[in-house]
C-alpha cells in the first residue's frame, strides 16, 4: 500500500496530504450495475471519449439480459505502457444481479488486481459476499480490498414511516477476512496498483451538505459495527456514542480517481454523500492537478430541493469539467437541470455502458 507521500498546506494554512498521482495512458470504465438498462440511449459522440453502445444481451446468450437494480458496480481497466490493471469498485445491492452481469459482460475475474468499496451503504456492497462465494476461487489469492476507514463497518438503519428503525446492513470485517481479502483501511489518500488513487477523507468545505439518507449507529454490538477509537482525529459527541441512530455523515466515504495522460483527472464519486464539489476539490488539492476531465458516479442529488440543486450546479459549472456522467443516486432532477445548464458536458449512462478515456 502506498499512502500520501507528503504534507502540504492549503491557502488557510491547513495540512493537506499530497500524492504523486500515477499517470495512465488509457482508462476503460464499464458500468456493471446501475439503476436502469436502456438500449435506446441515442448514440453519443463525445470528444476524447469512446462510447460502446449498451446491448440488450451479451455473450451470445440471447435468452438472458443484463439486469439493473438500485445500486452501483463498476469495472475499471487501466493501461500504463504495457502494464494493465483491473479493479472492481462497489458491488450492487444483490449478488444475483451482480453475478449475472459480471458473467454476461465477460469480466475476467482472474485479472482483477484490487477491490474497492466507496462507503458502507448496502446498495454498494450488498452483492459482495454472494459474489465472493461464487467467484473467490477464480481470483488472485492475495487480493487487497480498499475502503476509506472504519465508518464502512458501522451498523446502518433506515427510518420507517411509523418512526421505527429497520436494519440497512452491517458490513462484516470477519467475513472479508474469511474470504481471504487483505483489508486496507485508510483515511489518507492511497495509490492502488500503481494506477489509481483514492481521495481519502473528503473535507466538507463547500456549500454542500449531506442530504438525508440512512442513519448510523456507532460502536460495536454483538461483535459487529465500527470501532470509534479508529477514527483519526474525529471527536464523537455524547449522542453519537449513545448507540442510538444518528444522521449518517459517511465520515470515511472516499472517491476513486485516475490521472489520464493528455486529459487530466477522472473522478468517481460512487455516491458522493460528502458532496461532489468537495470530492473534486479534494482530488485536485492532494494531487496538485487542476484539470478534471470527467466526473462520474452517483452524486446523491436525487433528494435535493431545487434551490440547493441550483447552487450545486453553479459550483459544478465553475469547475470547468469537460464531461459529467451521472449514475445511480444522481437523480432525474440533476439530469434535467444539467441538460439545460451543461448540455455539452452531460453524458447519459446505463447498466452496460462502457467509456474509454485515452490521450
Amino acid at each position: 500500500m502506498l499512502t500520501c507521500t507528503a504534507l502540504g498546506r492549503n491557502a488557510a494554512g491547513q495540512a493537506v496530504p499530497k500524492i504523486e498521482a500515477p499517470l495512465v495512458d488509457k482508462l476503460v470504465i464499464r458500468v456493471v450495475v446501475d439503476g436502469a438498462h436502456d438500449i435506446f440511449i441515442p448514440e453519443q459522440k463525445i470528444p476524447g471519449v469512446g462510447v460502446q453502445p449498451t446491448r440488450l444481451q451479451a455473450g451470445g446468450k440471447y435468452r438472458r439480459t443484463l439486469q439493473s437494480e438500485w445500486g452501483l458496480a463498476l469495472h475499471l481497466i487501466s493501461d500504463k505502457g504495457s502494464e494493465r490493471k483491473q479493479f472492481l469498485l462497489d458491488y450492487a445491492y444483490t449478488p444475483d444481479v451482480l453475478n449475472n452481469n459480471i458473467e454476461l459482460m465477460g469480466v475476467d475475474l482472474g485479472a482483477i488486481d484490487a477491490m474497492i468499496l466507496s462507503h458502507g451503504h448496502l446498495d454498494h456492497w450488498g452483492g459482495l459476499f454472494g459474489f465472493l462465494e461464487a467467484n473467490r476461487a477464480k481470483m488472485k489469492a492475495d487480493l487487497p480490498f480498499y475502503l476509506g476507514g472504519e465508518d464502512a463497518f458501522c451498523r446502518r438503519v433506515a427510518r420507517m414511516p411509523d418512526g421505527s428503525f429497520s436494519p440497512f446492513g452491517t458490513l462484516s470485517r470477519k467475513d472479508l477476512e474469511a474470504a481471504k481479502l487483505k483489508v486496507v483501511e485508510s483515511e489518507a489518500p492511497v495509490i492502488i496498483g500503481g494506477h489509481a488513487f483514492t481521495t481519502g477523507i473528503v473535507p466538507r468545505k463547500s456549500i454542500e451538505r449531506v442530504l438525508p439518507n440512512s442513519l448510523v449507529e456507532f460502536g460495536i454490538k454483538d461483535g459487529a459495527g465500527c470501532n470509534t477509537t479508529r477514527y483519526g482525529d474525529h471527536h464523537f459527541t455524547e449522542a453519537e456514542l449513545s448507540g442510538q441512530p444518528q444522521p449518517d455523515q459517511h465520515l470515511h466515504e472516499h472517491g476513486t480517481c485516475f490521472n489520464v495522460k493528455g486529459r487530466g483527472l477522472v473522478v468517481i464519486t460512487s455516491c458522493g454523500h460528502g458532496g461532489i464539489i468537495n470530492t473534486v476539490r479534494r482530488a485536485k488539492e492532494i494531487t496538485g492537478i487542476d484539470k478534471v476531465y470527467a466526473l462520474m458516479g452517483g452524486f446523491h442529488l436525487a433528494p435535493a430541493p431545487p434551490d440547493y440543486l441550483a447552487k450545486v450546479m453553479a459550483e459544478l459549472k465553475a469547475l470547468d469539467i469537460e464531461h459529467i456522467f451521472p449514475m445511480h443516486c444522481s437523480g432525474s432532477n440533476f439530469v434535467d437541470l444539467a441538460k439545460k445548464e451543461m448540455p455539452g458536458a452531460l453524458v447519459l449512462c446505463t447498466t452496460g455502458s462502457q467509456f474509454t478515456f485515452a490521450a
